[in-house]
């Protein structure tokens, strides 16, 4: 989000050198843009290791309302599970955008997006589809998915060289694994594809988002209103089906709560997995021990997800929370009505927590990333997210042994202008 700005701490118990550092992590004006640019291709922004040295939690004006920026690992997993914090953006204290604003007065909270959601309205909604992402149910997806995946893989190496691997490979898998489970027809993919591409990119003119965004939501309606006129009443159906069958018809919600349900699992279960994927085939790529004994060792998969996760936290939008009430993270009063901004990046990296935060290990022992969140909030697949990815590296890494980037690392085009963090290509060949 930008317009936000880091400024001096007016509170008396913070001393004149906590202020004189956070002056020094902004410009001239003593005004910096939040979030922070990655100062690397892998690297979390170099003043989050600053403020968890000087001042873990900092004070900020975000659009307009003080808040607090949390970087250390403990106050942010506190601050994710804390009951005194609210996720819901039509808080009247939220620190949203002027623009974020507009868009909510005009279509009202997101009906269905349990994401920015307190309880007991989020656990309600969550509970209708934690079935469809229990580790059982995901697990019985691994064969299909290493099909898949092989199949893509097949493609790729019987095309051109170089290849997008980001197109070919990373971006495929995830698309097809949610529309299978949604009911997506094969043959709208590239539709929804191309429109949750838009969904959470900056750099786009805002008439074409909006644009996108209204045709993906008139398509998501679509669905719903062709299950509402012929519901599948299989128990095992797909997640549409059971919405429409199990909730809509019983009167427990109504279309546009199904509709905003449906919204958040496509683009959320599409863009994040799909970027992961690409990022973090890059970042083996560029340690080719690592991509080799992966390669060797499929055993050794399960443990580099996790460190992948930790490693990069592609999520470049903060978790944005606001005080219900006076509360303490972290050491430091709370007052009711100011926003809480928990650095996940920046607890991921912290050397209070973490041996070597900046080194990629993926034999890591270490298995608490926040990478997924933390709390009530935490993703909800998580559990097929973590099924595609290790069929994802580990088939790459066997398969393609000789896998290299095709360009110079300065010549890829990472997605700096994004909310989840990425690659716009990665050119390949072997």
């Amino acid at each position: 989000m930008s317009g936000t700005t880091i400024q001096d701490h007016d509170d008396d118990h913070v001393d004149d050198r906590t202020r004189q550092v956070i002056r020094q992590l902004t410009d001239g004006a003593d005004r910096l843009s939040f979030p922070l640019p990655r100062t690397a291709p892998f690297g979390p922004p170099a003043e989050y290791a600053e403020l968890r040295s000087k001042c873990p939690v900092a004070p900020a004006m975000l659009h307009g309302k003080k808040s607090w920026l949390i970087s250390k690992y403990d106050d942010v997993r506190e601050a994710l599970q804390s009951h005194s914090l609210s996720a819901d953006m039509s808080h009247p204290d939220y620190p949203l955008s002027p623009g974020m604003k507009a868009s909510l007065a005009a279509s009202g909270p997101g009906a269905g997006s349990f994401l920015k959601m307190d309880p007991p309205v989020h656990d309600d909604l969550r509970r209708m589809v934690t079935r469809d992402f229990m580790i059982k149910r995901v697990e019985a997806l691994r064969p299909k998915i290493q099909e898949l995946v092989d199949g893509l893989i097949d493609d790729m190496l019987a095309g051109p060289k170089p290849a997008d691997l980001f197109q070919a490979l990373a971006t495929p898998m995830p698309n097809t694994v949610i529309c299978w489970l949604l009911g997506v027809p094969q043959s709208d993919h590239a539709f929804f594809q191309d429109r949750t591409t838009y969904f959470f990119r900056r750099d786009v003119p805002a008439e074409v988002a909006l644009r996108k965004s209204k045709e993906l939501n008139e398509y998501v309606y679509g669905l719903i209103d062709d299950r509402i006129a012929d519901p599948d009443t299989d128990p095992e159906a797909d997640i549409l089906s059971r919405l429409v069958v199990e909730q809509y018809r019983e009167g427990k919600i109504d279309r546009r709560t199904v509709q905003g349900i449906a919204f958040l699992m496509l683009v959320a279960g599409h863009e994040t997995t799909g970027n992961m994927s690409a990022l973090g085939a890059l970042a083996l790529l560029q340690h080719p021990e690592q991509y080799k004994a992966l390669g060797d060792d499929p055993s050794l998969a399960r443990g580099a997800v996790e460190e992948l996760m930790r490693y990069l936290t592609i999520n470049n939008e903060p978790n944005w929370r606001v005080a219900k009430e006076d509360t303490v993270i972290g050491g430091q009063k709370i007052k009711a009505g100011e926003g809480v901004v928990p650095l996940t990046f920046s607890a991921n990296r912290d050397e209070g927590h973490y041996t070597d935060p900046d080194v990629l290990d993926i034999r890591r022992p270490d298995r608490d990333h926040l990478g997924f969140g933390y709390g009530i909030h935490q993703c909800l697949g998580q559990p097929l997210a973590r099924v595609e990815l290790q069929v994802f590296f580990s088939t790459l890494t066997r398969r393609i042994p000789t896998l290299r980037l095709a360009v110079p690392l300065e010549e890829v085009p990472f997605k700096t202008n994004a909310d989840i963090y990425g690659v716009n290509a990665l050119p390949v060949t072997w």
